[in-house]
């Protein structure tokens, strides 16, 4: 509910900004879409499982889960990938050539993610790989354990922890601490905060909640990755599965945290989700001094 509320609200936002948005920007709004569309394409499947206590509607099923899991991760993961290169970019750069920038770069790289995350999503289909039901029973991935058994799975696990992992994790590593370190050496120069101008002000505001965005998502991840490869090297049965359940749920709960820093950075997205909740016709709480005898409390929710 969280995840598709919010991030209804950050694709509601970008929909009545669409003219003002910068070209980073819809690196923000595709996000949204992945976060959005894991919440609709599994998360319904997986509740109904977990109050039958058992998986529903067979391995058909289990492997459109897997897939969708894994199409939608991965574009995630790359997104933000790019957001952290994109930043790193405007950042260290001039800003003449920051605005090299635009609109259809930023487009065609979207589309380039979607493309190679629908490869690696694909790849188990043809062969290269196994999607499979997770050790607790209620939902679908990667089927992990089958690996460390076959050649074939574990070349294609190796790849994929390499291609869609590692290498963009690093990347986002490193482009934020160069541009922290940018970041640094500039507030050095400038002895006095008060004399610091608001446009770098806004940078460093925007730097900190791109990397929110990213810690947030390797750290719900990072438990999961950590489980599933315990089981390519061991059996699944040497795990609770409670131990394979609580990672799972935790690297899905990732999808609803992004709503929250943007409300919390942005004082743009603050103001639109406030006249969101205006069309709609939500009133909250609140007291009145003039009329505070007569009608202490007026509540009115009819959104």
């Amino acid at each position: 509910i969280l995840t598709i509320l919010g991030n209804s609200a950050v694709l509601a936002t970008a929909v009545r900004r669409s003219s003002l948005l910068k070209p980073p920007e819809l690196l923000t709004v595709n996000l949204a879409v992945a976060d959005i569309g894991m919440a609709l394409s599994m998360y319904p499947l997986a509740i109904a499982s977990a109050w039958s206590h058992a998986w529903l509607g067979g391995d058909a099923s289990c492997v459109y889960y897997a897939l969708m899991g894994f199409l939608f991760g991965v574009c995630s993961m790359m997104t933000l990938c790019a957001m952290a290169v994109i930043r790193f970019l405007v950042t260290n750069s001039s800003k003449s050539n920051s605005n090299k920038i635009t609109k259809s770069t930023v487009c065609i790289l979207i589309a380039f993610i979607w493309l190679y995350s629908l490869l690696w999503a694909i790849l188990p289909l043809v062969g290269w790989g196994y999607y499979g039901p997770e050790p607790f029973g209620i939902s679908c991935t990667i089927a992990w354990s089958k690996f460390h058994n076959s050649s074939n799975g574990f070349s294609f696990i190796l790849s994929m922890f390499l291609l869609c992992t590692v290498l963009p994790a690093l990347t986002i590593v490193a482009c934020y601490l160069g541009i922290a370190w940018k970041v640094h050496k500039a507030y050095q120069e400038i002895q006095n905060i008060d004399r610091i101008p608001n446009a770098a002000k806004l940078e460093k505001k925007l730097t900190l909640m791109a990397v929110l965005i990213s810690v947030g998502f390797l750290s719900s991840w990072t438990p999961y990755a950590a489980t599933s490869f315990w089981s390519i090297f061991n059996s699944s049965d040497s795990l609770q599965p409670v131990v394979t359940l609580l990672p799972c749920l935790f690297a899905k709960s990732s999808t609803a945290y992004n709503p929250f820093i943007y409300y919390v950075f942005s004082k743009s997205f603050r103001c639109e989700v406030r006249k969101l909740q205006c069309c709609c016709a939500w009133r909250v709480p609140y007291f009145s001094s003039d009329n505070s005898t007569e009608n202490p409390v007026s509540t009115m929710w009819s959104g």
